[in-house]
């Protein structure tokens, strides 16, 4: 049955698909903004674009299907996963409003697996037996195996390109790079729409068994795809030009050579990760390819001090987003529960 708290529900996921594109804006832009390829407001148009086209071709959902059994369906109400969007819309104005990277994805996947913990202390049980620890734990490694397989590539694929065209007219290849650097922005926005629509999806999806709309065997109405997708497009092109200065500038100078090698990099990761089904955070995947391509200067080119700040902001993520969907779900339930 569709109730108010349903539509509220839907509501608020929504609203956090378009805080995610815009809080994620800079993983496509910022090093085609800071290149000068486009204008910001060219580039946002430009990823939103492609985040949009991943609608048309990108049909398996396998990342909403992880996100959708972080928590086991027994201990999912429709008050753990209004906390967790509470929390992860929280969250994520909060670094964004900082102006740091964090993980969308994370913050949404902290923000349900600690509501749904919290469910389960109330019902006086573990609150791990809430959690499918095989999805949590593949999420969680690849906070660490994402930003790396990014910063490998990057610098294998940047290493190949100078090789390519070390005897190429410096001019003439910044030409070159410059228009490959939509083709590779392109593909990155094409990527992060791909993968990270898809989280809101599950957490939609799962609202609707919750509250017994559809069964949990049936298959994804079509309009939750259309809704997440639309969202996320019309958040990138909202912008985020706080963390487009940090992913753009802070971390390392980034030439049309670079930008096109990180981009790359990028995109390939997330279309890996799609393909498996496991939702990483393309904020961390780009900024390690960003790190990649700087290091193939030197050690020194990379701004450790920004990028450690980074890694403490992508540490405390879930733990934080799980804090504050806990306390969110206290809430709610005793709002419930008054008088």
């Amino acid at each position: 049955m569709i109730t108010t708290l349903l539509v509220v529900v839907v509501a608020l996921a929504i609203i956090f698909d378009f805080i995610n594109g815009f809080h994620d804006a800079a993983n496509s832009i910022a090093t085609i903004v800071s290149t000068k390829v486009l204008t910001p407001f060219q580039a946002v148009l430009w990823a939103a674009a492609f985040n949009f086209l991943a609608f048309f071709l990108i049909k398996d959902h396998k990342v909403a299907n992880t996100v959708a059994n972080t928590v086991y369906e027994n201990f999912i109400t429709m008050n753990v996963v209004l906390a967790g969007l509470i929390a992860a819309i929280i969250w994520n104005l909060t670094t964004w409003w900082f102006g740091i990277p964090s993980s969308s994805s994370h913050t949404l996947i902290g923000g349900f697996a600690g509501a749904g913990m919290t469910h389960a202390l109330f019902l006086h049980t573990n609150a791990i037996n809430a959690i499918n620890v095989h999805y949590v734990t593949q999420i969680i490694s690849y906070i660490v195996l994402a930003p790396f397989i990014g910063l490998f590539m990057a610098y294998i694929i940047t290493i190949l390109i100078l090789h390519l065209f070390k005897n190429s007219r410096p001019s003439t290849a910044e030409r070159w790079f410059k228009g490959a650097q939509l083709v590779s922005s392109g593909a990155l926005s094409f990527a992060h729409g791909g993968n990270d629509a898809q989280k809101v999806m599950g957490i939609i999806y799962v609202a609707l068994v919750a509250s017994k709309v559809i069964d949990h065997k049936a298959p994804m109405p079509d309009w939750i795809p259309f809704a997440c997708y639309s969202a996320i497009a019309a958040g990138t092109m909202s912008g985020g030009w706080k963390i487009v200065k940090t992913m753009g500038t802070k971390i390392t100078k980034v030439t049309p050579l670079e930008g096109v090698s990180a981009e790359t990099a990028g995109a390939i990761t997330l279309f890996m990760t799609e393909r498996l089904g496991i939702p990483v955070s393309t904020t961390h995947t780009i900024t390690g390819s960003i790190i990649g391509v700087g290091l193939t200067k030197r050690i020194s080119a990379v701004r450790w001090g920004v990028t450690i700040n980074l890694i403490w902001a992508w540490i405390i993520t879930i733990p934080i987003s799980a804090v504050i969907s806990s306390l969110m779900y206290i809430a709610i339930y005793l709002f419930s529960h008054v008088g």
